[in-house]
């Protein structure tokens, strides 16, 4: 996430908590310039630093990050998000970037209401800062006609502009399982991701990862054999991902008949080169418990619960399908383990719960 730069050697000479101070200090004095080589700097000699420098220097970043305000805090919380990545203790900063993260996000959702209310017909790009100006101008024109009280339609506003980036900082750090296991501020955080995700493509991105499973129990049934198996999977960012590991797991693990996935393909699902050349097949369609299709585009989480478990139904392909990558979240290491074959009754007795596929 943080990218190898050169610094002056005088500045490498310094600790990294002392160069995120500058970074701060230079940010809220807006001298732009010098955040900016301060910035350079922190980044330069994060590479460098160990890990206790690093968890200090984002202790420095911590209390700043919960009261910054959002428009000045966008490059303050990506060096956090970046710190993390390189091994800092997540810990030192997670309770003030989520809340600010989930703030952000709050508030943006609260914009096109406001742009409505001032007579804006398509909404400003929110990557797009030049548009800044011509947006204000427009909200200052009436201020007593908008939908939100001036303070608050500044917030809003801010936020707008600002939020993608403080999404960012979190997607690196999301996709760690101990992150995930002890993220602060988690339901505030993805009822946010959740209303934001149709507005900010930041936003989706996070809230796929706040509805990754984890240590989650499926029951695979294989519709022409009867067979059934028990898995447990992790950190699986979608379907198509999914799809590859069981055909991995059951067809490379000999358990289903079939021809098994390419060891590219698997690799792409896991740890390797996500676009594998050629791209990926599938060799199932993918059935749930109540006899709706589990689409590949959709997530683990989607899937439906029969008598307190996500039910998957393997039936043959209906039509010939491929994709181009074999996973969404590139530093997110997938996890499946085959726990159990299911005997001859286990398996009849979840074949005869499931309804027949529907097709849609």
């Amino acid at each position: 996430m943080l990218s190898n730069m050169v610094g002056n050697t005088a500045e490498n000479s310094r600790t990294l908590p002392d160069l995120c101070a500058d970074f701060i200090e230079t940010t809220r004095r807006h001298d732009w310039d010098a955040a900016g080589l301060a910035h350079d700097a922190a980044i330069f000699r994060a590479q460098e630093a160990d890990t206790a420098e690093r968890t200090q220097a984002l202790a420095v970043l911590a209390p700043v990050l919960a009261d910054v305000a959002l428009g000045e805090g966008p490059d303050l919380a990506i060096l956090a998000g970046g710190l993390m990545d390189l091994g800092a203790d997540p810990g030192a900063a997670l309770e003030a970037l989520t809340a600010r993260v989930a703030e952000c996000l709050e508030l943006a959702a609260r914009f096109p209401a406001l742009w409505d209310s001032a007579g804006g017909t398509e909404l400003p790009s929110p990557e797009d800062n030049a548009q800044v100006p011509v947006v204000l101008d427009r909200l200052n024109a009436d201020p007593d006609g908008l939908a939100l009280p001036p303070v608050e339609a500044g917030h809003a506003t801010e936020a707008w502009f600002t939020a993608a980036t403080w999404a960012q900082s979190l997607l690196v750090p999301l996709q760690h399982r101990e992150v995930r296991d002890s993220l602060p501020n988690r339901e505030r955080l993805t009822a946010a991701a959740e209303t934001a995700s149709g507005l900010l493509p930041a936003a989706s991105w996070v809230n796929g990862l706040l509805r990754v499973l984890d240590d989650e129990t499926l029951i695979v049934l294989h519709r022409p054999t009867g067979s059934g198996y028990r898995l447990t999977i992790g950190g699986i960012g979608d379907n198509f991902q999914l799809h590859t590991l069981l055909a991995a797991t059951l067809i490379g693990g000999g358990h289903i008949e079939g021809t098994p996935p390419d060891p590219e393909w698997v690799t792409a699902a896991t740890d390797g080169q996500p676009r594998p050349v050629g791209g990926i097949e599938g060799r199932f369609n993918l059935v749930d418990g109540h006899g709706e299709w589990i689409w590949n585009e959709g997530r683990p989480a989607d899937i439906p619960l029969l008598d307190g478990h996500r039910v998957i139904v393997l039936d043959p392909p209906a039509y010939p399908r491929a994709w181009d990558t074999g996973r969404l979240y590139p530093l997110m290491r997938p996890t499946i383990t085959l726990d159990h074959v299911l005997t001859p009754d286990e398996a009849a007795g979840w074949t005869a719960r499931i309804a027949p596929a529907n097709n849609p």
